[in-house]
């Protein structure tokens, strides 16, 4: 059953107001209870999928959001590229344990303001979400310096390589592959026709020239395992 929780307003009128939404609720309650301790924030209302995040927004306009890649239905990136048509200025932070090399450049390209991830301690949670209220954009140390390193060089962009040549709902369906999902459990989660999540394995294995179902598999399953050994 999808979360909606409007907590009711407080007397805090000068707290900026930030919306969470992820799919795990212990992780939603401990970044309310950080939040909440600051005298200049406080969480205005959780959601864990992207409908309800949607009627939140809508509901309560908070001045930022948190927001995780990895969501129950669509994800991360297609909800902001959704909140992107309605709310321009919105400031997001994706927050995620995703590999800032593949998602960071994603999540700026939908317009995302920073990017952290969620091994970072909360004091660098409350500095992002402190810096993107402020019209900054936020990104780690590591991933800031590598962008500019490009810059200066001349190199290609930390994202081509394989992986990386995947769409963004391509790298969707590749990452619930790794995930163990099955095809007909994707195409439910991600309200999409069995055929057309076919459609993007066929295209996955020609990017990654992958010969066969079960080495797109085997394919996504390690590199699944290789992101959580980062």
């Amino acid at each position: 059953m999808s979360t909606l929780s409007i907590p009711e307003q407080t007397s805090h009128t000068t707290k900026r107001s930030v919306l969470v939404v992820d799919d795990h609720p212990l992780l939603r309650q401990g970044l309310a209870m950080l939040i909440n301790q600051q005298r200049d924030m406080q969480v205005c209302g959780e959601a864990e999928e992207a409908h309800s995040a949607m009627q939140l927004i809508a509901h309560k306009r908070p001045d930022v959001m948190i927001l995780d890649i990895s969501l129950r239905g669509p994800d991360g990136l297609e909800l902001l590229k959704s909140i992107r048509a309605s709310d321009p200025d919105l400031p997001v932070l994706v927050l995620s344990m995703h590999d800032e090399a593949i998602y960071a450049e994603r999540a700026l390209r939908a317009r995302a303001n920073g990017y952290i991830m969620k091994q970072e301690p909360p004091d660098k949670v409350l500095a992002a979400l402190r810096c993107i209220l402020n019209g900054d954009v936020y990104l780690s140390d590591a991933v800031s310096k590598k962008m500019l390193q490009q810059y200066i060089d001349g190199t290609p962009s930390m994202l081509q390589s394989r992986i990386a040549t995947l769409s963004d709902r391509e790298l969707e369906v590749f990452r619930r592959i790794g995930e163990g999902h099955a095809t007909r459990e994707i195409a439910e989660e991600l309200h999409l026709s069995i055929k057309t999540v076919e459609t993007y394995q066929a295209h996955i294995k020609e990017k990654l020239s992958l010969r066969s179902g079960r080495e797109l598999i085997q394919h996504a399953i390690q590199w699944k395992l290789n992101e959580k050994a980062n």
